[in-house]
């Protein structure tokens, strides 16, 4: 099995390069709100990202989930606080987000894998 993580990351990487540099104002402008609204403020950068997380679930994007999952993992979210996060958007959700709720978990393992 190839490595989820790399393969997310690079791919992410390449396109978003691609992206900013052909110089769309509208693009570059929502990379920066999306960037500035997961800083600090008066919610933590961990809490901002869980939530994320529950959002991404909801709306069904599986780079979002991947992308809140990664991040969440580097601020030092433990499993437990991201299942229950899942929970809540498996709840909110329906069951039609379980498929990217098992796809979330594998990326999660993978996660603890490589650290």
């Amino acid at each position: 099995m190839a490595d989820i993580v790399t393969e997310f990351n690079d791919y992410r990487a390449k396109m978003n390069e691609k992206l900013l540099a052909d110089n769309n104002k509208i693009v570059k402008r929502i990379f920066n709100l999306d960037t500035n609204a997961y800083a600090a403020g008066a919610l933590d950068v961990k809490t901002k990202e869980l939530l994320g997380l529950v959002a991404s679930t909801v709306l069904r994007c599986d780079d979002c989930i991947k992308y809140h999952l990664e991040t969440s993992y580097n601020e030092g979210v433990s499993k437990e606080e991201m299942m229950e996060a899942m929970g809540i958007a498996t709840l909110v959700g329906g069951t039609i987000v379980i498929p990217h709720l098992r796809r979330a978990y594998e990326f999660w393992e993978a996660l603890e894998t490589k650290k």
